[in-house]
């Protein structure tokens, strides 16, 4: 008698073999990242630094970001994206295995913190376009928005256990032991990435120098509102954010909520919230689909008031539950929108601008954090945080591209002239052309 054949798996259509190994990699890097964010901090405040020391390691991790991301950019659309990729998750891991052995060992010093944070960060400089770039081109046709939320419900469902077991892990043993696991989950990711298949792209136009590449980029960018306003816009969020977790998050946490535990519970919210976002998107098309992202980023100012106050350990962990959620519905319309409208052999450039700006102004954020908290307190600071959110997320509405972009019911040809390509006298950035393409701003 012959066995029925076992259940298989079967993954979507749109799943294929880059986008899964995408995928599984990001998972294995969340899982080890941010349970590392969290022992950096603590790593520098066990070996006697003070808030503003954890604020100036942030910031080097920052600052090469900054500098090299661009460049990142342009050499991700011009060399095999994966093989960059798997070039900057080798970088991480070496530079996370020696922290990992600096704190192991004991008393590692301050300026070696910074330098090899340095070293990850200019290894993410040119891992995140070239990443981006990838996971934009793996996909296709109408259901990208949904390969994009299932990517990142995975991608933050990882992240979810990494921050509550890091937490838990540096009570119980310490950073050090974080960190390598971290620097192990680097080494996992990159060899996975290694076996992505990346056939070389077809440039729209006639290649020449980086620098050619960067303005090329550069006029992708410059020519739609509704991608410089919010890349704007983001470059006050991040910083503000980014600074309220990073510094005076870990501070709070010390000084009134409990220790490391509570914190990692607080930012595990923060990452449920994210997978219950990403899975609302699966099944959810909003129309206008920056509109509503757009709307979505007020409530990140939530934690940084819970933090002023400071909030209860439950208030504290809700609020990040509703930002994770809201912040995931603005990421999944935002990487729906790049891909939508940005032509392929430009992804990774247009990529290192909007990561370029967005996190252009965090190193100094980071490293005004401690002499904030000294000039004015910490509750005042995080405050801030908090009103500077809400400013900025309102002046975005008032540009018309944001509010009215509109998503297109059916796929049209990426190698279409872009918007900073034609007369400026032209349609704007994402209306219809003269063919009448689907997508016309409502």
């Amino acid at each position: 008698m012959t066995e029925a054949p076992s259940p298989r798996l079967r993954l979507p259509s749109w799943a294929g073999r880059n986008y899964t190994l995408l995928t599984a990699a990001a998972v294995v890097t969340n899982l080890g990242s941010h349970g590392a964010l969290i022992a950096a901090a603590f790593a520098v405040l066990e070996s006697g630094g003070s808030g503003g020391d954890v604020g100036l390691v942030a910031m080097a991790r920052t600052l090469p970001l900054v500098l090299f991301l661009l460049i990142g950019g342009a050499v991700a659309d011009r060399l095999p994206r994966h093989r960059v990729m798997v070039a900057a998750n080798a970088v991480n891991f070496l530079s996370q295995g020696v922290f990992a052995v600096l704190v192991l060992a004991g008393d590692p010093q301050l300026w070696q913190m910074m330098l090899l944070t340095a070293l990850g960060g200019a290894g993410q400089a040119f891992f995140n376009p070239a990443a981006e770039g990838m996971l934009l081109s793996s996909v296709s046709g109408e259901q990208a928005s949904r390969a994009f939320a299932l990517f990142r419900m995975a991608m933050q469902g990882a992240a979810v256990g990494g921050a509550a077991l890091g937490g838990a892990m540096i009570a119980a043993i310490g950073p050090g032991w974080v960190l390598a696991v971290d620097a192990a989950a680097f080494a996992v990711a990159g060899a996975l990435r290694a076996f992505l298949v990346v056939a070389p792209l077809t440039r729209s136009e006639a290649g020449g120098g980086l620098l050619a590449d960067l303005r090329e980029g550069w006029r992708e960018v410059i020519g739609r509102a509704w991608l410089w306003s919010i890349v704007l816009q983001f470059s006050v969020v991040v910083a503000v954010v980014g600074t309220a977790e990073a510094v005076y998050g870990p501070l709070v946490a010390r000084d009134s909520l409990g220790g490391p535990a509570p914190w990692g519970l607080a930012l595990g919210a923060f990452g449920l919230g994210t997978v219950g976002g990403a899975l609302l998107m699966m099944r959810w098309k909003p129309r206008r689909m920056l509109l509503v992202g757009t709307l979505c980023v007020f409530p990140l100012a939530l934690p940084s008031a819970a933090l002023a106050v400071p909030a209860p350990v439950g208030v504290l962990v809700a609020v990040m539950f509703v930002s994770g959620v809201t912040i995931e519905v603005f990421g999944v319309a935002w990487m729906t929108a790049l891909h939508q409208e940005i032509p392929e052999d430009k992804f990774s450039r247009v990529s290192a601008y909007d990561w370029f700006g967005s996190v252009s102004l965090a190193p100094l954020a980071m490293a005004l954090a401690g002499p904030a908290e000294t000039a004015f307190g910490r509750s005042s600071a995080l405050w801030g945080c908090a009103g500077l959110v809400v400013l900025v997320t309102a002046a975005v509405l008032l540009v018309p591209d944001v509010r009215n972009l509109t998503r297109r019911t059916k796929e049209v040809t990426k190698a279409a002239p872009s918007p900073a390509a034609r007369p400026a006298d032209a349609v704007p950035a994402g209306s219809a052309d003269a063919e009448g393409a689907v997508g016309r701003l409502g």
